[in-house]
């Protein structure tokens, strides 16, 4: 799992968080047998408002959360400048509300705004 959040001081390992280009150019579209990854958006109204420590936090509980799929998470993206986070997965039934909740159930204020479930189809 690659996971990588825009912000200039994030904990953790620094080869796991980085600053990256486009999420068009860096998000995994297909797996090795050419089957679409599941994709979704969650927003976090005013998180870039908060202090850095209370950032620093709700990074520390996604990063925990999507460490319990690591072998069906293939990508994650955490925006702060716009509040975003970005997650692809692995096309299984079920997935993709499972991490939405577990996420959910950790970081409420998360709020589930986009998903393409059949991208690149």
């Amino acid at each position: 799992m690659k996971l990588a959040a825009r912000a200039q001081t994030l904990p953790g390992d620094a080869g796991q968080w980085a600053r990256g280009g486009p999420l068009w150019q860096r998000v995994p579209k297909r797996d090795a047998d050419g089957h679409p990854y599941n994709d979704f958006m969650m927003f976090a109204p005013r998180l870039n408002r908060r202090p850095a420590h209370e950032q620093e936090s709700v990074v520390l509980l996604i990063r925990g959360v999507l460490a319990r799929y690591t072998d069906q998470v293939v990508f994650a993206d955490l925006n702060l400048k716009i509040n975003v986070l970005w997650v692809s997965l692995e096309n299984r039934p079920g997935l993709m509300s499972e991490v939405v909740a577990a996420l959910r159930t950790k970081v409420p204020e998360f709020h589930l705004v986009g998903h393409n479930p059949h991208a690149g189809t």
